[in-house]
Order: structure tokens, then C-alpha cells, then sequence
């Protein structure tokens, strides 16, 4: 046992009362040290070396967490709000040997089976080493790629927990509730090692009766409710839980008296948010970290609080500033990332801005996100963002500047009925309290808010920079320069440029973040391939209509036809086969009546064929495959692991994700040598008109008529 770890258990040893709760199960300190050494001497007599945990919040999370820290062994915490995809990523590139969680399809597609002790287990591929002392990988979710494993002794982890435990003593926490999921490091050490340590009780309750769901989703309601049910004396909050929570007090909603520490971070947090909760009469108290560094490395305490800083650096780790501004840390921390080099010298670089007040650290943002104004300014996109979301009626905010002579913000509305008017007016606000080179002095409503299902936002709620700039660039450009010559785009990319609201209509409908989000349910799974089929199945019909009425001049056109005609028959049949996995009824779906939606769209393209141009239907195209290559993948992975349903009942996503890859080049080519003006207007009014249409399809799924499969 690293020696840390012995002063860690050495400290327990002392404490006496219930160390542990979830609902009506409970354990004292001496129950926990004897569980935690059965469960370490468990896992050390089976021989594994890298354990994952796949758990919800709850006893059984901590327990093993602690059994792994006692028996030495490395302990992996698989985030559940990872993407399937990012999840069997940790599993494979952290070499996981032991996987402690439920029985499902995602862990057999993972080569895990059940033992008889209960456990997963498997013969994993040659792993990547880790740095020697290596007792936690955390993986980060980042701003891009894949997840990085962050690499932690116990000294690190353990150094956070003691300096934690000894700033917030003056407020004598006796019970601490887990808000925040263990597998996140913050809540792991801040909210589990730390209250062990001063011998205080921690509340534990599954993620669903704190109010979370999905990878985005929020209910403050069930928050509220666990707040008053269980009385803590503190919690850990990210900055939009604290502002739900301000503003429910704000409006009336009691907290509970009981609270006597709020920690915040995760994310910069406004001066005025701070104030308001002041005057409410909440304790609460910002601080600055990162992975890197084991979570907290800066905290404001009831004996040394700032508002506007994230506090004085804590007793376990030194800070100090480059020439450039970026805080430097030395003192515990990461031994490495997990498959590179392992670090060199004391100090460890954030990559955040600040500076100094009287000790108080400062931050700025985010270094590479500094942009640089076309007059030279710099100015940190964090700093404005968190003034937006101040205001009452902006959820989220973006800004962009770099090399711009004025900024452009996308804003998202706290709701979805308030008017631009209402926009402005906090933008104006905002505005009278910033100088003239770091204003909003344009925006954009977004059509959809930034989450980690459409890839605008990381699980944590950071800002995907890059991601929302090449989402919103078109628009931003079409705002900024009303007179870009669009005609100099290649006609596929006009199409693209000129179809972008009609498809954030579809793309914004609630069924697609569902299903993405993983709480989609069977039911609307087989109410999506019912509408499906009943679309699919005039594929073939459509393309024969428009291949007959081609004129003569397209003729080249019609042979592409053909060899759409021969690709795409019979899909119709997989999308009932798909059905009948999911345990739907495929023959009354087959004899069945289309939603109205559905039948719109369908006798909407025929009537463009028939009675307009024929190559209107290309518009059509454009939308059903575009849509396939931006969900039907990421979607069926989604679905097959939170559905628990065969790998048979997603052949028409799986197969049009990876399909339309191939075809959406074949059609770019196809629509680039278009080169008659009647034809381009036909396939652009039709895109616009079936992205509607598609979108109103996707929409009456979640309405009680269409929630299931009908006939």
C-alpha cells in the first residue's frame, strides 16, 4: 500500500459513526474498513490489474473505488455520460482487465464475460504501460478527439483530499451529498475522500434522483427534492447548477437552512451569480482545477474569500505565473498521460490566463482560446460568455472574434419562446459593462442548444470551440458579409450554404437529441422505422418517376438513377426485419397507414417530379442522406446499448451510416455538374421543403398518436 494510502486508512481507523448512506442501507466506519478489505482481497486473489467502474452513484461505486485504493490495484471510472464509442475506447486503451458493472450487450460487444464472483472480466489486448505508482486513470473528456488518461497516485489524490478536509473545517461539514457523478475526479476526491477524512457522513443517491439524465439532460425539480429529503451541509456544484438553484431561490423555492459549503468550479463562474447567491444567504465558495493536478489546486474558504477569484492556492501545491500569464503549478500531480512520455520538470502547465490579487488567483480563460481582434485586441471569449449567461433569458453563449473587426455571439434562449427583442436587451445589458473591443456587436439565436450529443459541447459542459465554429461559420459568414458571393461555392456547397436553417429545424427536433442522448425508448425506436418504412418504400418508385421524366439533356443524370435504382431496392424489407428484432409488429406496420407528416413529404416529392422539374427530387436526396452520415451511426450505437436490443434490429441505420458515406460523395459529384440554373432553384426549394418535412416526421414521434408502431 502506498504510503499515502496507509495515512489515508490510519485516519479512518479514528473516526466512528456512519460513514457511508444510500437510502435506507448504511455503513459505519468499522462496517466500511471491513467491506472495503473483503472486496480488496477479493480483487487482489483474482488476480487483475485494471479495473473499471461502470456503476452508478451509490455505495457500491464507493466501496470498490476504496477497495481498489486499499488493495493497490488501478481503478478506471467510466464516465456514463461517455458515448458508447468513447467508453469502449477507455476499455481498450486502458488495457481493462476487469470491468465492474451490470451485464450487457455493451460489455459483451467488449469481450467481458461473467465470472463466478460475479464480476466482468477479460483477456484484453497488449495495453499501453503505466507510469509506476499508478493508481487512478481519470479520463478527461476534452475539447477534441478521443478521451486522455490522466495518470494519479495516491499521493496526489490523497494531498487534495487533506487540504480540502482542512479549508472547509471552520464549517464543520458532518454530511456531504454526492450531486455530481463519482466518476468524475472532483466529486470522487472533494465529494468521497475529503468528508472520510474528517470523519463526516456522505450521502449517496443514483443520478436519476439528483435530477440528471442522459448526457445533457437536468430535472431541478428532483435536485429540490434530494436537497430537502437528505439536509446536507454541503455539496459540489457546476456553475449552471448553482444558477438553476439561485434562481429557484430567487423565485421563492426554499433551500435547505442545512448548507453550509458550496463548492463551485467546472467552469468560470460570473462575479454577479456569486452576489446573488450571497444575498440569498448561500455559502458559496469557487475554486480552480484540473485533472492534472488531482481536481482542486485553488479554493476561496470561509477564512479567505474574494468574490471574482477562484481563491489563494491550497497548502499542497505551489502557484506561480509565466512571462505570458499561463498559471503554473508544482506539487502533486499527474505521473503521465496514459501512452506518452511521461512529464519532465516541477512545474506543470495549465494552459489557463491569470494573474494575482493579494494572493487571490485570477483567471482569465483558457489560453489557445484568446482570439485576437483584426484591431489587435485580445480578448478571451470565457470572460464575455460568462456575463451572457448571467442574464435571465440566455441558457448559453459563444463568441467568436478572431481576426474580426466586430464579435459575433450564438446564443442559446433559457427558453424556447423568448423573443429576439428579449435577446437584445440582455446583450445590451452585457455590453454597457464591457469596453468597446471585447462587445457583442452581433449575434445569432442557435437553433439548438450545445450539448455533447451533437458534438458542440464536451460532457462537462466546456465549449466545443472548433466544432461550433465550423457549425455556425456559414451563418456567421452569410451575417457578416451579406455580400459573399455565394454563386463562387461549387453547387453542392450552395446547397449546403443555402439549406443550413432548414436543417437545423430538423436536427433541433427532440426525438433526434433522445435517441443521441440514449433515452430514447423501443417504442419510439419502432414508431422511427414504421415512418421509415413508409418513406423508404417510394424510394425505388420515386427514382423510377424521376428517371422517366429526365429530359434529354440529363441524360447522364438517368444513369446515375439506375445505379441508385439498383443499390436501393428492397431496403423497405430491413427496416421491417428491424422491426421484428425489436419485437414490433412488421406485417401491420407493412399494411399500415404512413403519419401525416410522412405522407406529405412523400406525395410532396412526387408532385415536384410531376409537375415541375424532375430533378427536384435530388433535394430530397440531399436531406436522407445527409442525415443518414450525421446520425444513423452514432445513433445505433447509442440506442443498441441503452435499448439492450440485437445488433439484427439496426440494419437500416447501421447500414445507411456507413452506405451514405459512399453515396453523399457520388451525389456531390452529381450535383456539381448541374449546371442549369431551373434545375439548382428545383433541388434547393425541395431540400428546404423535405428538411421541413423530415423534421415534423421526426417530431410527431414524441406525440402519444405516433409513439408507437400503428397500423
Amino acid at each position: 500500500m502506498q504510503p499515502a494510502a496507509e495515512r489515508f486508512w490510519t485516519t479512518l481507523d479514528q473516526h466512528a459513526g456512519i460513514a457511508l448512506r444510500e437510502g435506507p442501507r448504511q455503513l459505519s466506519y468499522a462496517e466500511l474498513r471491513h467491506e472495503v478489505a473483503a472486496r480488496a482481497s477479493q480483487l487482489q486473489q483474482l488476480g487483475v490489474q485494471r479495473v473499471a467502474l461502470a456503476l452508478d452513484n451509490g455505495l457500491e461505486w464507493a466501496l470498490w473505488d476504496l477497495a481498489l485504493l486499499r488493495a493497490g490495484l488501478v481503478c478506471v471510472p467510466l464516465p456514463g455520460f461517455f458515448s458508447p464509442a468513447q467508453q469502449e475506447h477507455v476499455l481498450n486503451h486502458a488495457g481493462i482487465d476487469c470491468l465492474i458493472g451490470a451485464v450487457s450487450p455493451f460489455s459483451e460487444r467488449c469481450g467481458f464475460q461473467q465470472t463466478a464472483n460475479d464480476l466482468l472480466q477479460r483477456q484484453p489486448d497488449a495495453a499501453a504501460p503505466v507510469p509506476a505508482g499508478t493508481l487512478k486513470i481519470t479520463y478527461t473528456s476534452g475539447t477534441t478527439g478521443q478521451p486522455k488518461g490522466v495518470c494519479l497516485d495516491a499521493e496526489a489524490q490523497l494531498a487534495v483530499a487533506e487540504s480540502l478536509w482542512q479549508a472547509s473545517r471552520p464549517c464543520d461539514v458532518r454530511q456531504h451529498l454526492c450531486v455530481l457523478p463519482l466518476a468524475t475526479l472532483l466529486e470522487n476526491i472533494a465529494g468521497l475522500y475529503a468528508p472520510l477524512l474528517a470523519g463526516a457522513r456522505v450521502e449517496l443517491r443514483p443520478l436519476a434522483e439528483i435530477g440528471f439524465s442522459g448526457a445533457a439532460g437536468f430535472e431541478l425539480q428532483r435536485l429540490l427534492a434530494t436537497l430537502q429529503a437528505s439536509q446536507p451541509h454541503s455539496l459540489i456544484l457546476l456553475p449552471q447548477l448553482l444558477l438553476a438553484l439561485v434562481s429557484a431561490a430567487e423565485q421563492g423555492v426554499p433551500l435547505p437552512a442545512s448548507l453550509r459549503f458550496v463548492a463551485v468550479g467546472g467552469g468560470r463562474v460570473a462575479s454577479q451569480l456569486l452576489e446573488r447567491a450571497e444575498r440569498l444567504g448561500l455559502a458559496v465558495f469557487e475554486g480552480y482545477g484540473l485533472s492534472e493536478c488531482a481536481s482542486v489546486v485553488c479554493l476561496n474558504t470561509p477564512e479567505a474569500r474574494r468574490i471574482g477569484t477562484v481563491g489563494r492556492p491550497l497548502p499542497h501545491v505551489e502557484l506561480r505565473l509565466a512571462d505570458d500569464g499561463e498559471v503554473l503549478v508544482r506539487g502533486p500531480h499527474m505521473l503521465g498521460y496514459l501512452g506518452e512520455p511521461p512529464l519532465t520538470g516541477e512545474w506543470l502547465a495549465t494552459g489557463d490566463l491569470g494573474h494575482f490579487e493579494d494572493g487571490f488567483l485570477i483567471l482569465h480563460g483558457r489560453k489557445k482560446h484568446q482570439f485576437v481582434t483584426a484591431y489587435g485586441r485580445n480578448v478571451n471569449p470565457e470572460w464575455v460568455e460568462a456575463e451572457l449567461v448571467q442574464q435571465a433569458s440566455i441558457a448559453q453563449a459563444w463568441l467568436h472574434g478572431e481576426a474580426l473587426a466586430q464579435n459575433v455571439a450564438v446564443l442559446v434562449p433559457r427558453r424556447p419562446e423568448l423573443s429576439d427583442a428579449e435577446l437584445q436587451a440582455a446583450v445590451e445589458r452585457v455590453n454597457a459593462g464591457l469596453p468597446d473591443y471585447a462587445r457583442v456587436h452581433h449575434w445569432l439565436r442557435a437553433a439548438e442548444a450545445f450539448r455533447p450529443d451533437n458534438g458542440l459541447a464536451t460532457a462537462n459542459g466546456r465549449l466545443r470551440r472548433d466544432a461550433l465554429f465550423s457549425h455556425h461559420q456559414p451563418a456567421i459568414n452569410a451575417l457578416l458579409f451579406p455580400d459573399f458571393e455565394v454563386r463562387s461555392m461549387e453547387f453542392f456547397d450552395q446547397l449546403q450554404h443555402q439549406t443550413n436553417s432548414e436543417r437545423e429545424y430538423l436536427l433541433g427536433a427532440p426525438i433526434i437529441h433522445a435517441a443521441l442522448a440514449g433515452t430514447a425508448t423501443r417504442a419510439q425506436y419502432i414508431a422511427f422505422l414504421t415512418q421509415a418504412y413508409h418513406h423508404v418504400k417510394h424510394t425505388v418508385p420515386l427514382l423510377m418517376a424521376c428517371g422517366a421524366r429526365l429530359p434529354e439533356r440529363l441524360e447522364w443524370l438517368r444513369e446515375a438513377i439506375a445505379e441508385y435504382i439498383e443499390e436501393e431496392i428492397g431496403h423497405q424489407e430491413w427496416i421491417l426485419n428491424d422491426i421484428r428484432a425489436c419485437g414490433g409488429d412488421a406485417e401491420a406496420v407493412r399494411h399500415g397507414q404512413p403519419a401525416l407528416p410522412t405522407e406529405l413529404m412523400v406525395a410532396y416529392v412526387y408532385d415536384r417530379i410531376a409537375r415541375h422539374n424532375p430533378a427536384s427530387f435530388f433535394g430530397m436526396v440531399n436531406v436522407l442522406e445527409g442525415t443518414s452520415i450525421a446520425l444513423a451511426t452514432q445513433a445505433a450505437g447509442v440506442l443498441q446499448d441503452k435499448l439492450q436490443l440485437p445488433a439484427k434490429a439496426f440494419s437500416y441505420l447501421t447500414s445507411h451510416g456507413s452506405l451514405d458515406i459512399e453515396h453523399i460523395e457520388f451525389f456531390k459529384k452529381l450535383m456539381n455538374r448541374l449546371d442549369d440554373e431551373g434545375d439548382k432553384a428545383a433541388v434547393v426549394h425541395t431540400a428546404r421543403v423535405v428538411y421541413r418535412l423530415y423534421g415534423d416526421i421526426f417530431r410527431s414521434l414524441t406525440t402519444p398518436e405516433h409513439s408507437h408502431a400503428t397500423a
